[in-house]
């Protein structure tokens, strides 16, 4: 039975530099300049590396380590090849081929009697170094590549991308990321819903509902969450005031040092009462993650959850999206979260990614 090498990376874009050698970054410091998609694309520079074991050019991207999801290998490849830390966007896509025929200008890719590697590819964006310090305890150690596996990295245009990159299936995944740029991607915004970590049984606490904790089992996939989030880089951190939401989201906010803002119309008890002002308050955060740029995560209860995805999948691009937010209880697992790509467009906010991020506990 063929073996299948996991591995993951991604394209890493920015703002062209000027002619004068200064960035050209919209009003928020992050977005490429222009107001639509087809000007952001014109705007955009990717990173493209040189390894010197195979002699081709290539995303930056590499094997996961043990215990590690695609997700941060994706997050620590990019940053340790291209020597700049990064948070991911959208999803681009996965190709697969041959292990033995890695670096090889042609491959097999239909073959599939042999070992295989397989790669996964997010959009990624540059952090500040600010955010960078922020996330560290969190994320873990990013340390720099040694110059026998990259001894080059370049910024270019996507067309001179095109033409540099040695390998058919990196030229598809360039493709695949071109689409996402046009459909607006270059300018979303992340934002996170996590589902609290495994609480106490209901039947089995004599206290208030609202005072139930996590289960050591909870705790400890709200520990191993935080290690996904932080490859988001989220900016602002929101919760229901009720225990075990503050302690899943309080272990990143430790981590980071970001506060926890409350909301109290995000409760069990407040969405049963009135579940219209939980959605305005909901609301409310995607307005405001897309005014000020800031990526956010939101803690809450499973059915809660379930109010907000019956109003998200009307924000869906597609109706395949709006399918992965679930319609039936318990919508996610305990201790998980969704990411979800959100841009701004004329007829308000529209979702164009959804993104399972689940914790790897071990």
């Amino acid at each position: 039975m063929p073996r299948i090498v996991e591995a993951a990376g991604g394209i890493i874009y920015r703002p062209q530099q000027a002619a004068s050698g200064v960035m050209k970054f919209s009003d928020d410091g992050r977005l490429p300049v222009g107001s639509n998609p087809a000007s952001a694309l014109d705007a955009i520079e990717v990173c493209v590396v040189h390894r010197p074991k195979y002699d081709d050019w290539s995303w930056p991207k590499g094997k996961l380590e043990n215990n590690e999801t695609h997700r941060h290998a994706a997050v620590r490849e990019m940053g340790e090849e291209s020597g700049v830390a990064v948070e991911l966007g959208a999803l681009i896509g996965d190709i697969e081929y041959p292990l033995a025929d890695e670096g090889r200008r042609k491959r097999r890719v239909k073959n599939k009697t042999v070992d295989q590697k397989h790669v996964v590819f997010w959009m990624a964006t540059p952090i500040t170094e600010e955010a960078e310090k922020r996330r560290h305890t969190a994320l873990g150690p990013v340390l720099p590549a040694d110059k026998d596996e990259i001894d080059t990295v370049v910024w270019v245009p996507v067309s001179r991308a095109r033409k540099l990159l040695t390998h058919t299936l990196d030229r598809t995944i360039l493709d695949k990321f071109v689409a996402l740029v046009k459909a607006g991607a270059a300018q979303s915004r992340t934002l996170l819903i996590v589902r609290h970590g495994k609480a106490e049984a209901r039947k089995q606490w004599k206290g208030l509902d609202g005072d139930r904790p996590i289960t050591p089992r909870g705790a400890a996939a709200a520990f191993a969450l935080n290690r996904e989030l932080a490859c988001y880089s989220p900016d602002r951190l929101v919760s229901s005031p009720w225990l075990r939401c503050m302690q899943t989201i309080e272990i990143f906010s430790w981590q980071t040092g970001l506060t926890v803002d409350t909301a109290d119309e995000l409760t069990e008890d407040a969405f049963a009462e009135n579940p219209d002002a939980a959605w305005q308050r909901f609301r409310k955060e995607i307005d405001r993650m897309l005014d000020t740029g800031m990526d956010t995560a939101i803690c809450m209860h499973r059915p809660v959850i379930g109010g907000m995805f019956t109003h998200l999948r009307g924000m869906c691009a597609s109706e395949a999206l709006a399918k992965r937010l679930i319609a039936k209880s318990p919508y996610m697992p305990t201790g998980n979260a969704i990411a979800l790509a959100i841009i701004e467009t004329g007829d308000g906010p529209k979702i164009i990614d959804i993104q399972k991020v689940s914790p790897l506990v071990y």
